[in-house]
């Protein structure tokens, strides 16, 4: 049996001893040498990469070295420096010794006797905690309601025992002249019980009010202290 014309250019060629194989494409011998190429280039990377961390370890154990041996020598010089300071100032006390005592001995002899300054220290108020001041204003409110209270029952108590109230009394009916009428007596308009519930509402009021006025009072100080910097207090030691 004859080749057929019209095979395709990779069909089996048929002879008399049978079909023949076609030989392999040129595309597969390409992707073959491709390949090579690119394993070739990825091992290639590879130990280039490994060559350069080696390079790098190399390098940070060079640094590491160098950074002990420098920590090395400034510890030294620091020990040889603070060595130095140690012999100049025993020098400087031995020398000093002489003259410190001759310095003594003139100023026993003149009398004369430094004194000590005196340390300044300028501080600033800048705020007041609203708070603490309520209830400082309110304490101190009730203590002088307690006071204003005792000391009007005793002004009152001492008024009435001195013979004032009656001596009012008998100014007043002798002025109005009237014997036969009724007794006047400033005891009803102004008593102790009268005068002690005026008081006790004035303590009261009192209590209030400075303490409302107190708390305000801060509240304005730190607006003022947040414009215009607050109190300035100089402190100052004792001589």
């Amino acid at each position: 049996m004859s080749e057929r014309p019209d095979d395709g250019k990779l069909a089996p060629r048929r002879t008399l001893d049978g079909p023949v194989l076609p030989p392999p494409p040129a595309d597969l011998e390409a992707d073959k040498r491709r390949a090579e190429e690119a394993r070739a280039a990825k091992q290639a990377e590879r130990e280039q990469a490994r060559r350069e961390r080696e390079v790098r370890a190399g390098e940070r154990k060079a640094a590491k070295q160098e950074r002990s041996v420098q920590k090395a020598r400034e510890a030294e010089e620091k020990a040889r420096a603070t060595e130095r300071a140690a012999r100049e100032k025993s020098g400087a006390a031995a020398g000093a010794g002489p003259s410190h005592a001759a310095a003594q001995a003139s100023g026993g002899r003149s009398g004369a006797k430094a004194r000590p300054r005196n340390r300044r220290a300028q501080l600033r108020l800048v705020q007041v905690d609203a708070w603490s001041v309520m209830k400082t204003a309110f304490l101190l409110s009730i203590a002088i309601g307690i006071v204003l209270v005792v000391a009007v029952a005793i002004i009152w108590s001492v008024l009435g025992a001195a013979g004032v109230w009656d001596s009012i009394n008998s100014v007043v009916q002798q002025s109005v002249g009237s014997q036969s009428g009724p007794q006047f007596d400033v005891t009803d308009y102004v008593g102790t019980s009268r005068v002690m519930g005026i008081t006790l509402v004035i303590a009261a009021v009192d209590v209030v009010l400075i303490t409302a006025i107190a708390t305000l009072g801060a509240f304005l100080y730190n607006l003022s202290a947040a414009l215009l910097g607050g109190i300035e207090v100089t402190l100052a030691e004792d001589s």
